[in-house]
């Protein structure tokens, strides 16, 4: 930063160019680790409030000992999460200068 603002670089670009692009690999990487913690947030809202969703089905399933319907929604879970995974790899190759396919 010190050496782009040096060179003169106004202070949008030294931002956009340096700042955010070192930035945003700990938080592409934090909105993976928060994607589950939002599908059990769902659940619990809705079978709180008792908003009809996946959430308050799932819970429904629980209870009633569904195992058809505890399985799919382990199962989308578990897939949206590893998406999530894969997308997160792949935008790190656009956000690291570091991480770049080998010839």
């Amino acid at each position: 930063m010190r050496t782009a603002r040096a060179k003169g670089l106004g202070d949008a670009s030294v931002m956009f160019r340096h700042v955010l692009r070192n930035a945003l690999i700990p938080i592409l990487t934090g909105v993976v680790v928060i994607l589950p913690l939002l599908f059990m947030g769902s659940l619990l809202v809705e079978s709180f409030f008792g908003i009809p969703g996946l959430g308050s089905y799932t819970i429904d399933g629980i209870q009633r000992q569904d195992f058809a319907i505890v399985r799919s929604m382990v199962f989308l879970g578990s897939v949206l999460y590893v998406l999530g995974l894969l997308l997160t790899d792949i935008s790190y190759t656009f956000v690291d200068p570091r991480v770049r396919l080998s010839d």
